[in-house]
């Protein structure tokens, strides 16, 4: 290879140099070698990178070879220089010799980071096209023997119960024993002792990291060693920024009172709680800087308020809330199409601090094939205390399912136990007079008079009446982020809990759980999250007589978020003629596989499996319908636009569908939200 450094003539000599590979091993002179490298090969490059000009050479491809103990998504993501998408039609990025240049010492000082200090890039290979535009870029990575953490030890954390220190080793710390040293987990480590302490009456702790070598110069012990400083109280709380709003409500929702032990959880804790208020567009809770301490930010990471008068007595902490009112009047309309609801038109006003004292009241309207109605809403946010709020909710509601049409009036009332923010226990108290009527297509079929009448229905126009008295028992935790709508990571448990009875028209008891999982899996570039979803449910007629239980409560399967390879509620047990009729006992699991293509896109794999049974208590894990198929996702700011094709694995004898035999194992589902 010539390696001659003589300035080469930007228009003659593009053709060649675009012919030419080269390679530089490792050496002494690599970075010489690097330098004469994009010297040379810059001559098409500076063309590109003139001010005003696109740039004409391009990245087709950014490879890696020897990296094989580290992520390579997360090596990428910490370059400048990037690989297009996968995608035929994906834009490819400019190259930047500057760039990469600079992304050689990335890629080194990503290894030492992370337990690796004698990694380096021993050679690297920039190949352009014949036309002098593209350029392919390989790097090849030698990782070394990595420093393994053989141990992690705590000092000075006296205060903090020895099983809670246990289960920080165990479960939550991000250090591993046997794991390379990775300095961003030690740091993370580091911050999250220092939040034990801090949630132990500790508010201004330092936490120090030692490195103690092991047996030999690849291991080493890390001890975190704490240094508590003065356990103190909260001091008096002074509140900055309301104006509309009365200060008792800000005071109300505190889980802290003055002499309280300080606890860094009961203000972050006191600050979502604000939040959820929704009468502030801004919340701030904080500890009053000691006179001594440097401006800045606090020890829990946020602004630092001034010093105040925090001059007596140091074991006490005064505390800052500082807010901004939002609008307290919210209009909302929203329209859309789904293939269940088809055109959906809804409308909601809510009045914020209504009456005063932070309560709520909505109205909420809606109008769609599938169901439309109004409901009314009131929320007292505090009864016995700032965990307790109370709730009354009135309604008309109409549903259209394929099987029946049903009518709901009344409401409800419900008291809420919130221990936290994640968790909530509700107790219920429903009154609805329910007006059911089965499907014309139902009621022509005479065969179907003596199992309408078991159900309770009239044969004569397949209506049922009554009143239906509820006691509802629900436990709720739910830790998904970002959003319900598109969770990326954690879960949600719901366990439901029904009684009818109390004089009224219906008696039974119904039983269900819905459990939902998101965890995201270092996969490709950009990782992929796996979702599952178990639910399952029974309802137990009284006595063991169908007719105790209303038509519209009993389960049925199918649709756009649950048995994708079936239509909306068209999984069931069928009658002597194929309709389904709904069931007393329910199991549903799925799972889907998301992944982010390109831009706001993204594309989903998923696998249904779930079924109903006529008896009660009764779940046949042997005997479910299983449905799976593809899907694509466009993010927006209301959450993903979904489209998926679901296909039957195992479809179901005799089922009728619009009157006649099922004739199609696919169905097209269109809506908005994930199915989960």
């Amino acid at each position: 290879m010539d390696r001659s450094i003589g300035p080469p003539a930007r228009s003659s000599k593009i053709s060649e140099v675009a012919r030419r590979r080269w390679r530089f091993r490792r050496g002494p002179a690599i970075a010489l070698g690097a330098a004469l490298l994009f010297a040379w090969a810059g001559a098409a490059v500076l063309d590109a990178q003139e001010p005003g000009r696109t740039p004409a050479v391009r990245v087709d491809r950014l490879s890696f070879e020897g990296v094989e103990q580290v992520s390579e998504a997360t090596l990428r993501s910490v370059l400048a220089t990037q690989s297009p998408g996968w995608w035929p039609w994906s834009k490819k990025p400019p190259f930047s010799r500057v760039e990469f240049e600079a992304d050689l010492q990335r890629i080194r000082a990503f290894y030492v980071d992370r337990g690796f200090p004698d990694a380096e890039v021993v050679s690297f290979d920039i190949q352009l096209n014949k036309a002098g535009n593209e350029v392919r870029l390989t790097v090849v990575v030698d990782e070394g023997e990595p420093t393994l953490v053989t141990g992690v030890r705590l000092e000075g954390f006296d205060d903090v119960p020895e099983r809670r220190l246990r289960r920080l080793r165990r479960r939550l710390l991000p250090i591993r024993r046997g794991q390379p040293l990775d300095r961003a987990a030690v740091a993370t480590a580091r911050e999250m002792m220092a939040d034990e302490l801090r949630n132990h009456g500790y508010p201004f702790p330092r936490v120090a990291a030692r490195l103690d070598q092991g047996r030999t110069n690849r291991e080493v012990t890390i001890t975190l060693i704490a240094e508590p400083g003065e356990q103190a109280r909260f001091g008096e709380t002074t509140i900055v920024g309301e104006r509309t709003v009365d200060e008792t409500v800000i005071r109300r929702s505190m889980l802290f009172q003055p002499g309280d032990l300080y606890r860094r959880n009961a203000i972050q804790e006191t600050q979502r709680r604000l939040f959820s208020l929704e009468l502030f567009e801004f919340v701030n809770v904080a500890p009053v800087r000691p006179v001594e301490e440097e401006e800045g930010t606090t020890a829990d990471g946020q602004a630092a308020a001034p010093a105040g008068d925090h001059r007596g007595d140091p074991n006490t902490v005064p505390m800052r809330v500082t807010v901004a009112e939002g609008k307290h009047r919210r209009v909302r309309m929203s329209g859309g199409y789904g293939t269940e609801e088809k055109a959906r038109a809804e409308a909601q006003y809510r009045q914020l601090n209504f009456l005063g004292g932070a309560r709520s009241a909505a109205l909420h309207a809606k109008w769609s094939s599938l169901d439309r109605g109004l409901r009314g809403e009131f929320l007292q946010p505090f009864v016995f205390g700032p965990r307790w709020s109370f709730a009354l909710t009135g309604q008309r509601w109409y549903s259209n399912e394929r099987m029946f049409r049903a009518v709901q009036n009344g409401g409800d009332a419900t008291l809420t136990y919130g221990p936290g923010l994640a968790t909530s226990v509700s107790l219920t108290a429903s009154t609805v007079f329910q007006s059911s009527r089965i499907s014309p297509e139902a009621l022509a079929d005479l065969s179907l008079r003596p199992q309408l009448i078991a159900l309770g229905l009239d044969p004569r126009d397949g209506g049922q009446d009554g009143t239906l008295n509820v006691i509802s028992l629900d436990i709720r935790r739910n830790t998904a982020q970002p959003n319900p709508l598109n969770a990326i990571r954690g879960y949600s448990v719901d366990v439901h809990f029904e009684r009818a009875g109390f004089f009224g028209s219906y008696e039974y008891t119904n039983a269900s759980f819905d459990a939902r999982h998101y965890l995201r899996v270092p996969l490709g570039r950009r990782g992929v999250i796996l979702a599952t979803r178990v639910q399952a449910g029974s309802i137990a007629p009284d006595g063991g007589a169908p007719d105790r239980v209303p038509f519209a409560k009993r389960y049925f399967l199918g649709g756009s978020t649950s048995l994708r390879g079936w239509g909306r509620y068209e999984v069931s047990p069928l009658s002597m003629s194929g309709l389904p009729l709904g069931g007393f006992s329910m199991f549903q699991a799925s799972v889907e596989a998301r992944i982010r293509l390109f831009g706001q896109l993204g594309a989903v794999v998923f696998l249904d499996a779930g079924n109903v049974w006529e008896d009660e208590w009764r779940l046949r894990p042997n005997d479910l319908r299983y449905a799976a198929g593809p899907g694509l996702r466009y993010l927006t700011p209301v959450g993903p636009i979904r489209v998926d094709l679901g296909y039957q694995l195992n479809p179901i004898p005799g089922l009728l569908v619009d009157g006649q035999p099922e004739g199609r194992r696919w169905r097209a589902h269109f809506s908005i939200g994930q199915a989960f």
